[in-house]
């Protein structure tokens, strides 16, 4: 997991815990929001006898997604969405923090029954578990300085901070050859450097800019965009259960299409999500 990413998130997470939901509510038609479950989907029944209670993993140490409050309790958008996925599907829950490293074990080890704390869908996780359906994407984003920004990425001109070796840095050497790159050792140091003018725009993690340009509102702001790649940027954040628990990784579709459908999901993400990093 990317320490930096943790650190910078940690960081904001004390000005961004108190971020009102209903300041959202009027903008919030007009967004550009996360929709990647199927809304289509028909199914919609699953055997509850089957599934029992969910038993969900996760760490404390990703906010906002899991992490422990002031007062020692386990919160997040992780630990909010899952309840209200039991709850829409009504089916009991419990949620136990693990060291990361111990999360793919426990689940195998049937201490648990599904992980939810942006277990990655790779090959070798793949040949241990089975995934449910997308519900959250993390876009790279342009990030430039709010007076005379530009909107369109084919006028985006001159020097381009990124983070030396990342994934964004290598999708914009690919698809943005006639940019100027500059790289930096960290993408706090990339929006510091378009801040500061020294560089027009970053092209950086979408999700982690946005809460330092909650903690920037009046320097800069997300420009074009966002620009998904699964090859790039993985492929989303999914919910994991044991291979072929089939039963509750079909509850769990089911519960994140409702979610979807009737946009409580839209309101956990504006929620835990200052800025938001789809529009």
């Amino acid at each position: 997991m990317d320490k930096y990413l943790k650190l910078v998130v940690k960081l904001a997470l004390t000005s961004t815990l108190g971020f009102i939901l209903t300041a959202f509510a009027v903008a919030a038609m007009a967004q550009t929001l996360p929709n990647h479950v199927d809304v289509d989907a028909h199914e919609d029944v699953f055997n509850a006898s089957q599934v029992g209670a969910i038993r969900f993993l996760t760490t404390t140490d990703f906010p906002p997604l899991n992490f422990r409050n002031a007062t020692g309790d386990l919160t997040g958008f992780h630990v909010e969405l899952a309840e209200a996925l039991c709850a829409e599907i009504d089916i009991k829950c419990t949620m136990q923090s693990w060291p990361w490293e111990q999360l793919a074990s426990a689940l195998e080890n049937n201490q648990g029954d599904a992980v939810i704390a942006a277990m990655a869908v790779a090959p070798e996780t793949a040949k241990l578990m089975d995934f449910s359906q997308t519900y959250l994407k993390f876009p790279a984003r342009f990030v430039g300085r709010q007076e005379g920004q530009l909107r369109s990425s084919d006028q985006v001109k001159n020097k381009v901070a990124v983070r030396k070796g990342s994934s964004q840095a290598e999708f914009l050497a690919k698809h943005f050859k006639a940019l100027e790159i500059v790289e930096y050792d960290n993408e706090f140091e990339a929006l510091e450097a378009v801040k500061f003018a020294d560089v027009d725009r970053a092209f950086v993690d979408g999700m982690r800019a946005s809460f330092w340009l909650n903690e920037n509102p009046d320097c800069c702001a997300f420009i074009d965009g966002p620009y998904f790649s699964a090859e790039y940027f993985g492929a989303g954040l999914t919910v994991a259960v044991k291979s072929g628990n089939d039963a509750t990784r079909r509850a769990i579709n089911i519960g994140l299409r409702r979610l979807q459908e009737k946009g409580k999901f839209t309101e956990l993400y504006l929620k835990w999500f200052p800025v938001n990093f789809y529009d």
